[in-house]
């Protein structure tokens, strides 16, 4: 939340010597949607006036997120305010290099992997033993033996896939068959071949 608040104040300028009840009600505002005043980098003031009979001021303010340890401050730039009156208040906000991976593990839906995966599954539920859950450690360690169990399915079905620009490649062996053999002999009938296994694999 920001700008002109229009209200001299002490908490916020240092060169004015007076608080005004209304700033109260403008915290408590700001607080009840988790916002609090940021403290700028530079004590500077905010607002020039064009009239010299005009005292310059802070009256320029911005409210973030509480707690926040990334955005806890703004930078008030005095040389920015052109021909305007007021001057630019700014935040910056850190972007870290991220690493975004392109591949992922995975298990094909409705593929004979999945079945295989689902199977292992109710194996390793089935051979749960029950029979001895006589405190906390003993519950922790079947619980863990079951994890246990899921992992080793899962990394058994699973296989690494590629991130594609669309949620997933249609493409596979067969479509790389049927679009060379068509290319091969140029015949319709190649083409339609492969056109129904491109639209029977997507």
């Amino acid at each position: 939340m920001t700008g002109d608040f229009n209200i001299w104040d002490s908490l916020w300028d240092l060169s004015y010597s007076h608080h005004a009840s209304i700033s109260n009600d403008l915290l408590i505002i700001a607080d009840l949607f988790n916002l609090n005043l940021l403290t700028p980098t530079n004590q500077v003031l905010t607002r020039y006036s064009d009239n010299i009979n005009n005292t310059n001021s802070v009256i320029d303010l911005i409210f973030l997120q509480c707690s926040s340890t990334e955005l806890d401050n703004h930078l008030i730039q005095p040389d920015w305010y052109l021909t305007s009156d007021h001057t630019l208040l700014t935040v910056t906000i850190s972007i870290i290099k991220e690493y975004v991976n392109s591949r992922k593990i995975s298990i094909v839906k409705d593929s004979k992997e999945k079945a295989s995966f689902i199977k292992d599954v109710i194996v390793s539920i089935r051979n749960l033993n029950t029979s001895s859950l006589l405190d906390i450690p003993s519950l922790e360690n079947v619980t863990n033996n079951f994890a246990n169990s899921i992992d080793n399915a899962w990394m058994k079905n699973s296989k690494i896939i590629n991130i594609m620009k669309h949620l997933k490649s249609l493409w596979n062996n067969n479509c790389s068959r049927d679009l060379e053999k068509y290319r091969n002999l140029k015949s319709l009938e190649d083409w339609k071949i492969f056109c129904r296994m491109v639209k029977d694999t997507k």
